[in-house]
């Protein structure tokens, strides 16, 4: 990046330096990007300072002199609580600047990223929400794929700190469309990797090999990401998390809530899906049998013992 579109770039504050947030930050910062960060987990805050980040004492600090506030929190709830302040201090709104622009990229329910907008507008702040795609992988990388959620303007002013983070940055319609699009696609691959897993626990019992299985389906119509990329037995994929024990990746903990969030908007808009809330109580029921640290892809192993209890 030239010296001059360094200098173009918006100032930054970062909340939430957790393992998606805080490479998203460093990745600012090695372009050029001024960002002073905070997160409340003191051990986090240890991490951002040896990767070279400004840290601040409270998150109102962080914010006083950015342009735009990004934060990537665990719910909607702490988002706006950050905004108000209702889990304690002034509340990010009050301790921002004059146009500041709010860059929300957790992963939230529609309503409640359109909630967050909403309090931000109100104090006449602008404010986008660009849930992201790509794990953690991803985040140290910058590959990640953000699904945006703004009016165009406030789209175009985001894009050039989010095309830093990501390989691909998809403006997807108004305030929650962002949010809209990350579930639409994530209750696609929950649905797509039990499906796989089915097909593979099927096969076993059948008596077919997998590296067999996975050459047919992977140049057949059966073809998808959750077979190719992150295929769910050890093997014909050597990158995926089967091949190291299931360490994720993307975590069945996300995986359930990114579900849930779709169950939600199928309540709230009346939707028919039963695959997606099948696959919703799939992976509820895997987090509660104690797998909710290993990747997503493990859910193989569940739909194994309940073959065997057939």
């Amino acid at each position: 990046m030239s010296e001059t579109t360094s200098q173009q770039l918006p100032t930054v504050a970062f909340l939430g330096l957790g393992h998606m947030g805080g490479p998203m930050a460093v990745n600012l910062v090695k372009a050029g990007v001024s960002v002073t960060a905070f997160d409340v987990v003191p051990a986090a805050m240890d991490a951002a300072r040896e990767q070279g980040l400004t840290v601040a004492e409270t998150p109102e600090d962080a914010v006083r002199q950015a342009q735009v506030v990004i934060t990537m929190f665990p719910s909607g709830q702490h988002v706006k609580d950050a905004y108000t302040g209702a889990g304690g201090g002034e509340g990010l709104l009050a301790a921002a600047p004059a146009g500041a622009t709010f860059l929300d990229c957790s992963t939230i329910n529609i309503s409640e990223a359109q909630e967050a907008a909403a309090l931000a507008q109100e104090k006449g702040f602008t404010a986008a929400d660009a849930p992201v795609s790509g794990g953690v992988v991803g985040a140290t990388a910058g590959t990640l794929a953000f699904m945006v959620g703004a009016p165009d303007e406030v789209f175009e002013r985001v894009r050039p700190l989010l095309e830093i983070m990501g390989a691909r940055v998809v403006h997807c319609g108004g305030n929650g469309m962002g949010q809209a699009a990350k579930i639409c696609n994530n209750m696609v691959l929950g649905v797509s990797m039990v499906a796989v897993s089915e097909a593979f626990v099927l096969a076993e019992k059948l008596g077919l090999e997998h590296q067999a299985l996975y050459d047919v389906v992977s140049n057949a119509s059966g073809q998808c990401w959750a077979l190719t990329t992150n295929c769910p037995v050890p093997g014909p994929v050597p990158t995926s998390p089967a091949n190291n024990d299931y360490e994720p990746g993307f975590a069945g903990a996300l995986m359930a809530k990114d579900l849930n969030l779709a169950a939600t908007a199928l309540e709230q808009t009346g939707a028919t899906a039963p695959m997606g809330r099948l696959a919703a109580e799939l992976y509820n029921q895997f987090v509660a049998d104690g797998h909710a640290g290993k990747d997503f892809s493990e859910i193989i192993t569940t739909l194994r013992e309940g073959s065997r209890e057939g």
